[in-house]
């Protein structure tokens, strides 16, 4: 195997933690409105953990972008 594609595919499987990302923030914020729903009393309360639960979760998508990003361009 030639390094340039060996390269690629290693990029290719560190995007693959962004579907991971996708189907996380799918299920903080589809239970956000669940929540909200049931009980709208408390989504001003809840709503800070939400931002922070999305925000970590945010969080390892652009890491994944940075290492993909360092496979194809720094080695």
């Amino acid at each position: 195997m030639d390094p340039a594609s060996a390269k690629l595919i290693g990029a290719g499987l560190a995007t693959m933690a962004l579907a991971g990302v996708g189907v996380g923030i799918g299920n903080i914020f589809g239970s956000f409105v669940a929540a909200s729903v049931r009980n709208p009393a408390a989504a001003p309360k809840v709503f800070a953990n939400v931002l922070l639960g999305f925000a970590l979760t945010e969080a390892i998508a652009l890491f994944a972008l940075v290492i993909a990003m360092l496979i194809l361009f720094a080695f």
